[in-house]
């Protein structure tokens, strides 16, 4: 039996169970939001798979990278594919950041998927070769680090490393939980929802709206709770019940 509703989830994405790879990735980041509102709205994460589901498929929620790569892993599998997580440490400043930090996937050993870090690649990156992989979110170069480890620049910057080990999503609690709790994380400092668009990308941070499309940038600032809610609704269909608040520290 299937850990999660498979063609609810298909369904969720826009995507069929026949399709490429590229197609899958990019049909969950135009329907799936990158968002951290559960950690402002007080909600309990769970990396259980069917709690996963739940909160996606069923709510038709976002999440960020543990709960959308972790879910998208059981999709990929039970599709068929070979998947494994991988940590990945983001650059912070001069240094990578703390392992466990991102979760990524290596899907059937040969690309890198990530459907879970904001803006980033449209499509999968393929991990044979160092050369320059344009992309529509940018040029992706994927070159080999120490230990075994690979790193991905995005526009020439160093976006993240990736461990050679694979981990089980389990592995990732309790990073899950401290990202979520510390104040010391830009997830509990800020509010971010994010989406890939056909022409661009649409963000709601705070009650600033940013859109960008074909190349061009616009912000407005939201007028009043419901014109908030409106937005998650409208162009996230994310529906809620009250305007998510940045936790007092």
């Amino acid at each position: 039996m299937a850990q999660i509703d498979v063609p609810g989830y298909l369904a969720r994405i826009g995507a069929k169970a026949d399709d490429s790879l590229a197609d899958l990735q990019h049909a969950h980041l135009l329907a799936v939001p990158f968002e951290n509102l559960s950690v402002h709205l007080d909600e309990p994460y769970s990396l259980a798979p069917a709690d996963l589901c739940e909160k996606v498929v069923t709510r038709r929620r976002g999440g960020f990278c543990y709960e959308l790569n972790g879910l998208f892993a059981v999709l990929l599998t039970e599709l068929g594919h070979r998947v494994e997580l991988r940590s990945a440490r983001p650059r912070n400043g001069e240094r990578w950041g703390s392992p466990l930090d991102h979760l990524a996937l290596v899907v059937n050993d040969d690309v890198l998927v990530d459907v879970g870090f904001g803006a980033h690649s449209t499509y999968p990156l393929r991990l044979d070769t160092a050369d320059d992989q344009p992309d529509p979110g940018g040029v992706f170069r994927v070159r080999p680090a120490t230990h075994g480890e690979f790193e991905v620049t995005h526009d020439g910057e160093p976006a993240y490393l990736v461990e050679a080990r694979p981990y089980e999503l389990r592995d990732f609690a309790a990073m899950c939980w401290w990202q979520s709790h510390s104040p010391d994380t830009h997830f509990t400092r800020s509010l971010v929802c994010s989406r890939l668009t056909e022409s661009g990308r649409v963000t709601l941070s705070g009650r600033k709206l940013i859109e960008t499309v074909d190349g061009a940038r616009q912000e407005s600032d939201l007028d009043g709770g419901a014109a908030v809610l409106g937005a998650y609704r409208d162009r996230f269909g994310i529906a809620l019940d009250r305007v998510p608040q940045v936790r007092a520290r």
